[in-house]
């Protein structure tokens, strides 16, 4: 495998975007874990979905638009639906998680029209969905490491903020934090995330890298920083582990990335319930 990785470029392309994403998608995670939004995740990749496809059709029915790339209407959808969620969430002051089910359905309603509308599903539309190692190209990977430049910026300038935040929003509003614009880049900068990582995961389970390494993490760890250190170190082996069985066993490196961090996760629960009987024997 490390031999292929330097002879191939679309190997280097994949195993490169998979390391990064593995670091920024865990560490955004974490937020959104502890803030209770997981599900948003979820929407935003339907959402992406829809521009994916959208993208696709159009570059059939419109010849200029032949060698688009998907992804930057992938982008474009994926922003746009973080902000419509926030928009929601504020005009349903009292029921702010049905703004999550509204966007979803509007994604999955768009993206199966525009789905049948492309006639089908194609080899391309279903890499996106589940991911491949072999679709990468060097324009993807720039896309994700400026994407990631992005989100590390981002959590760097607000990091203090996002952490009074997650833990009392209350008290953040009350500090005078301007809470609705770091909660919209927020918001943003998770579409980002989820966009980049659709090409390595696919569309359908990038949701599982930002909060399956999370939910392990959580199980074991003492503190908030140690959470964010175990959240990436997961999320690194769930991609390491699950690209090499993706090229050796010919499979979409999206499901192999997930079942690997699902083994994680119950190492992790099983490797609690160890300590617990262990402390209480001693």
């Amino acid at each position: 495998m490390i031999e292929s990785i330097f002879q191939y470029e679309f190997l280097q392309n994949a195993f490169a975007s998979g390391l990064i994403i593995g670091i920024i998608a865990p560490l955004l995670g974490v937020f959104i874990v502890v803030r209770r939004l997981s599900l948003i995740a979820d929407a935003l990749s339907h959402v992406t979905l829809a521009g994916i496809a959208g993208s696709l059709y159009l570059s059939q029915s419109i010849g200029a638009l032949a060698l688009l790339n998907p992804l930057y209407l992938g982008i474009v959808a994926s922003v746009t639906g973080s902000l419509f969620i926030e928009r929601l969430r504020r005009l349903y002051k009292h029921y702010e998680e049905l703004a999550i089910p509204i966007i979803m359905s509007a994604g999955l309603g768009f993206g199966a029209i525009f789905i049948s509308l492309a006639e089908g599903f194609s080899s391309d539309l279903f890499s996106y969905l589940f991911g491949s190692v072999s679709a990468v190209s060097r324009q993807d990977l720039w896309i994700v490491i400026s994407i990631s430049i992005v989100v590390l910026l981002f959590l760097g300038l607000f990091f203090k903020e996002l952490f009074v935040l997650s833990f009392d929003e209350e008290y953040a509003k009350a500090s005078g934090l301007p809470a609705k614009w770091i909660h919209m880049l927020f918001m943003v900068v998770t579409a980002l995330v989820i966009a980049a990582s659709m090409r390595i995961v696919g569309i359908l389970l990038v949701s599982s890298l930002m909060t399956l390494p999370v939910a392990a993490a959580m199980r074991i760890s003492k503190s908030f920083k140690q959470a964010l250190i175990l959240s990436v170190i997961f999320g690194e082996l769930a991609v390491v582990i699950g690209l090499v069985s993706a090229f050796y066993l010919d499979l979409a490196p999206g499901g192999t990335i997930v079942v690997t961090s699902i083994i994680i996760l119950l190492l992790a629960i099983l490797a609690k319930k160890v300590g617990r009987k262990g402390a209480v024997a001693t």
